[in-house]
C-alpha cells in the first residue's frame, strides 16, 4: 500500500502490521522474520553496543504466539529482549526511550476483535517508524539474506521480564497531571476494553484521588473490545448515568485512544478533546506551533473553532503516525484524530488515552465545571461515515465509482466535503461526507455508497 508519500509497502499498513491471527502475515513465521529484519535495520555499527528491544502486548490469546516468535527473531540476531507483558501502547513507547532501547514493539490490533492481531514498531526515540524505515524492513524480509546476519552462538541475545514496567508507566502517566491538583470527590467510570490498560488505568485514577468504577477489566484472551471500549461505549455511557459519575472514559484495546462521556452520558469524541485541550493550553501559553494537527476526518466545526481563536488546523492523511510526523516537522505539541487518538508530545510520542483524559480532568478540576460544560467546545457539522467491506481489489478505481465520486464532490462543492479512502487495517472502503445541510449530505452519501456496493457485488459475482 502507499503510505501517502509515494512509498509502497505491502506488509505494513497505516498502523503497523495487522491481520487475522495465525494467518499470514500474522503467523509465527512472519513474526520471526519481522523480528530478524527489524533487528538488522536497527543494528548499530559499534561492536561494543549491546542491542535491546522492549516487547509489550495486549490481552489477545494470539499474543502468546506472536510474542515468542518475535523474541526468537530478535535473539537470533544478537538483540536482548525485555518482555513487559500487557501494557498500553504508549507505555511501550515510553519504556523504549526510558530504557535507551534500540527498538520497541507492541503486539496489538488496537480496537479489532480478538481474532486479529498486529505488530507496531517504535524507534529508539519512541516514535513510530517512517514509511521509509518500514519499507526497508520489508526489503530485508524479502531479500533472503537474513541468514547471513545471524549472530554466532556466543553472541545470541537474551530475554528477561521487566517486573516493574507497569509501575514505571503509572508514575509517568500521573506526572502529566498538575501536581497541585487532585481528583478527590470525582466519580469516574473507566472502561478498559478488557485490554492492555485493565490494571494500570484504574490504578492511575485511584492514586490521583478519584472514586473509580472499573468496567471490562477481566480479560480472558477472547473478550478484548467485545461490546466494550472506545468503539462500543454504550455500556460506559449507561454506567455513568446509573452510577452518578462525573465522567466516563472508554479506552480501546491498547489504550492509545479514548472516547469520553459527560455526566449525562453524552459522547465526547476526539475532535472535542482537541478543541478543549488546544483552548486550555493556548490560554496558558503552552500550545506550540500555533494550532493543532488533525486528519482529513476531523470535523469542519473544529477548524472553525480554532480559527475563531487565531489557531490553525493542519490536516494530514488518516493515521496517527502521520499526525505525529507532521507535529515533529512543524513544532506542534498537540494533534490527534476524531477517533480519539490524542498525541500530547510534551508527554508522549504516540496517542495515550489515559494521559489525554487526565488533561480533560485537569480542566474540570481547575474550573469546577461539570464535564458537560467543559467538553462540548463547538457544534459539529453533520458528518457521516459509512464502511463498505470488499473481498478483493479495492473498487475505487472502477470507472463507475470514479464518476460517482466526481458527482458527489460537485454536489457538495462550497457546502461541505467528501473523503473516500481505503482502510489501512481492514478490507474496507471508508466514505465520509460532511455538510451543513444534513439532508444533502445523506443523499450524496447514499448515492455514492450505492454505486460502490453495486460494483463490489458485480465483481464478486463474476
Amino acid at each position: 500500500m502507499d503510505g501517502g508519500k509515494g512509498i509502497t509497502r505491502r506488509l505494513f499498513g497505516t498502523d503497523g502490521v495487522r491481520g487475522r491471527a495465525n494467518t499470514p502475515p500474522m503467523e509465527a513465521g512472519t513474526a520471526l522474520l519481522l523480528g530478524q529484519a527489524a533487528a538488522v535495520a536497527f543494528r548499530r555499527a559499534d561492536p561494543a553496543h549491546r542491542h535491546r528491544v522492549v516487547i509489550g502486548k495486549d490481552t489477545r490469546l494470539s499474543g502468546y504466539m506472536v510474542e515468542p516468535a518475535l523474541t526468537a527473531g530478535f535473539i537470533s540476531m544478537g538483540m536482548d529482549v525485555m518482555l513487559v507483558g500487557p501494557l498500553p501502547t504508549p507505555a511501550i513507547a515510553m519504556l523504549t526511550r526510558s530504557l535507551r532501547a534500540d527498538l520497541g514493539v507492541m503486539i496489538s490490533a488496537s480496537h479489532n476483535s480478538f481474532e486479529d492481531n498486529g505488530i507496531k514498531l517504535f524507534g529508539p526515540d519512541g516514535w513510530k517508524l517512517s514509511d521509509t524505515t518500514e519499507a526497508e524492513i520489508e526489503r530485508l524480509m524479502e531479500g533472503g539474506s537474513l541468514s547471513d546476519a545471524l549472530a554466532p552462538p556466543a553472541e545470541l541475545g537474551r530475554a528477561q521480564r521487566l517486573e516493574d514496567a507497569a509501575g514505571r508507566y503509572i508514575e509517568a502517566a500521573k506526572a502529566t497531571f498538575p501536581r497541585t491538583l487532585r481528583l478527590d470527590g470525582l466519580r469516574i467510570v473507566v472502561d478498559c476494553a478488557n485490554g492492555a490498560a485493565y490494571r494500570v488505568a484504574p490504578t492511575i485514577l485511584a492514586e490521583l484521588g478519584a472514586t473509580v468504577i472499573p468496567l471490562a477489566v477481566k480479560p480472558d484472551g477472547f473478550n478484548i473490545n467485545r461490546d466494550c471500549g472506545s468503539t462500543v461505549p454504550e455500556h460506559m455511557r449507561a454506567q455513568v448515568v446509573a452510577q452518578g459519575a462525573d465522567l466516563g472514559i472508554a479506552l480501546d484495546g491498547d489504550a492509545d485512544r479514548l472516547i469520553l462521556a459527560d455526566e449525562a452520558g453524552r459522547i465526547v469524541d476526539g475532535d472535542q478533546l482537541l478543541a478543549l485541550i488546544a483552548d486550555a493550553w493556548a490560554r496558558a501559553g503552552r500550545l506550540a506551533g500555533g494550532g493543532v494537527v488533525a486528519t482529513q476526518m476531523s470535523n469542519m466545526g473544529l477548524e472553525r473553532f480554532l480559527a475563531a481563536r487565531g489557531l490553525a488546523l493542519e490536516r494530514t492523511n488518516v493515521g496517527d503516525r502521520y499526525v505525529a510526523e507532521r507535529m515533529r516537522e512543524a513544532g506542534f505539541n498537540l494533534g490527534g484524530e476524531q477517533s480519539g487518538h490524542v498525541i500530547l508530545s510534551d508527554f508522549a510520542t504516540t496517542g495515550d488515552g489515559l494521559v489525554a483524559a487526565l488533561q480533560v480532568l485537569a480542566v474540570i478540576v481547575e474550573t469546577g465545571k461539570p464535564a458537560s460544560a467543559v467538553c462540548r467546545q463547538f457544534e459539529p457539522l453533520p458528518q457521516r461515515l459509512r464502511n463498505v467491506r470488499h473481498r478483493g481489489v479495492s473498487p475505487l478505481e472502477h470507472p463507475s465509482v470514479r464518476r460517482a465520486v466526481a458527482e458527489a464532490e460537485a454536489a457538495l462543492a462550497g457546502k461541505g466535503r467528501l473523503l473516500i479512502r481505503r482502510s489501512g487495517t481492514e478490507p474496507l472502503v471508508r466514505v465520509m461526507a460532511e455538510a451543513e445541510d444534513e439532508a444533502l449530505m445523506e443523499r450524496v452519501l447514499d448515492a455514492l455508497v450505492g454505486v460502490i456496493e453495486a460494483v463490489i457485488g458485480h465483481e464478486e459475482a463474476a
